[in-house]
Formats: C-alpha cells, structure tokens, sequence
C-alpha cells in the first residue's frame, strides 16, 4: 500500500486497517470535496434519485442513482447492473472525471494498481436510513476492488467477515472518508446503521456514498 498521510483539518490522518486488503482512508476526499458533489449535483439532475425495491417487493430506505457504464439496479427480477437507466430509457450519464481519478487513486492506496471503475452507485440516505448487510457479488470481476466514499453527515459502517449474521467492526464514516476493500476481503458482508439525525455544511440533513466497482 502507499504511505498515505493527509492534513485535513483533523490532524494528521494515517491510513487504518480493517481487514486483509481493506483500508479506511481518513479525509481522502476532502480535498476534491467541491469538484464532487458538484458532479454529483450533475449526474442526479440527468438521472434522478429513485427508491428501488428488493426482489421481494419491498422499497429500499436509501435513494440511489448510477454514473459510468453500468447502472446498479433492483426490481422483482433481481439485483443486476443495467447499461440503460430503467427510469427514462437513456444510458446512464457518463462518469465524471473527477470520480474516477479519486477511485484510482484510492484504490491505488489501498494496494490495489490498475483499478478501472466502469460503475458508480450513488446512494443518498436521508436519517432513518440504513442498508443491511449484503456483499458486493453482482459484479464480474472480484479481483478488482470495492472503493467507497462518504460525504455529508456522519455513518455508522459495518464491516464483517464471510457471514451476513457478523460479527461486524463498526467504523465512524465522517465526510470525505474512503473505505477500500478487495482481496481477501472482497466479498464481506457490509452494511450502514441507520443515519443519526445531522447536518452538514453543504448536504443538509444527508449522506451521499459514492460506490465505485467494476462491474462488467
């Protein structure tokens, strides 16, 4: 892994392991913070926000929307990616820059070279919000690395082993956090307690999560 090591406003911030091949990244983002969620600012305008619905025909708590090649999606069919957003019948918008120079570069200090991110799940909870334990395993390639970044207000992140029912290390996310993880730890289950009541500078009462994977 490269050394890392950032001053961002909360003192000198190291890199800390969560696993075989999992980093958090303190305040990676933070110094891209404004490029990002004016992107993401973008990319919800061509593809708004939307409350999926599990297979089982239950709507999720977290509003999401997709950036890149591949769209993350959920309906009575299953979990899969898409290339066309369901909702309007375009292709998602094209995955800004500055998303994924921040995934290769976190990844890259997360030990993983080459990361090539060709989909961004763009997640928004609102308080209440939560995502239950699941693992990454609808994509093709599990060599390539997971590299998700908070912004907004504080999260609770679960981060487990090869088991749904845990047990989970749980992980304050603050804005501009990075979690990296592959390898060995590639398909753990993971999860988001649900979101304390918050407010932040620029996101209000919200947390936006960027997921970046290579799905195809």
């Amino acid at each position: 892994m490269v050394q890392l090591s950032l001053d961002v406003g909360r003192g000198l911030v190291a890199p800390s392991p969560l696993g075989p091949g999992a980093w958090l990244l303190p305040g990676f983002a933070l110094p891209r913070e404004s490029e990002l969620l004016e992107a993401v600012e973008a990319v919800q305008l061509a593809s708004p926000f939307r409350h999926l619905q599990t297979p089982g025909g239950q709507p999720m708590s977290v509003a999401m929307t997709n950036t890149g090649e591949l769209g993350w999606h959920s309906d009575a069919k299953g979990y899969r990616y898409e290339p066309i957003d369901p909702t309007h019948g375009r292709p998602w918008p094209t995955m800004p820059d500055c998303f994924r120079k921040l995934a290769q570069d976190a990844a890259v200090a997360g030990g993983f070279a080459n990361f090539a991110p060709d989909a961004c799940l763009i997640n928004r909870y609102e308080v209440g919000a939560r995502l239950t334990p699941h693992r990454d395993e609808d994509e093709r390639d599990f060599s390539q690395p997971i590299v998700s970044v908070s912004l907004g207000i504080p999260a609770v992140f679960q981060f487990g082993g090869t088991s749904r029912s845990g047990p989970f290390r749980r992980v304050r996310l603050e804005h501009g956090d990075v979690v990296v993880w592959g390898g060995p730890s590639r398909l753990v289950f993971h999860g988001i307690l649900p979101i304390e009541p918050a407010e932040h500078a620029r996101l209000g009462p919200r947390r936006v999560n960027l997921t970046f994977r290579r799905a195809g």
